[in-house]
């Protein structure tokens, strides 16, 4: 039995997100995933998040935005265990995507 940690499932969903902004079709299927595991109260900073990096690209607010989602999803995680997984699948082919880019 594989032991999943809660915070690099946490980050590594917040880089993903973070990652998906500019492609408009990847960050509406992230963020549904997201709000189907973790609650609709993630929807409006979700939105408020690519507002956000959409005005100011190139300012390192990404790295900024990653930081609070971490904590926000990590916080989500001890309530919702059950996410854990599904959200470790969801990120994982994403991450493997963005790296060998």
């Amino acid at each position: 039995m594989s032991v999943i940690h809660h915070p690099r499932v946490a980050w590594d969903a917040a880089r993903t997100l973070v990652g998906a902004v500019p492609d408009d079709e990847r960050f509406r299927s992230l963020a549904g995933e997201l709000e189907r595991l973790l609650g609709g109260g993630v929807a409006q900073p979700l939105r408020e998040t690519r507002d956000r990096l959409r005005s100011a690209p190139d300012d390192g607010r990404d790295l900024v935005e990653a930081g609070v989602w971490r904590v926000r999803i990590e916080d989500a995680l001890r309530s919702h265990p059950d996410a854990v997984e599904p959200l470790r699948r969801l990120t994982t082919p994403a991450q493997r995507r963005s790296s060998s880019s």
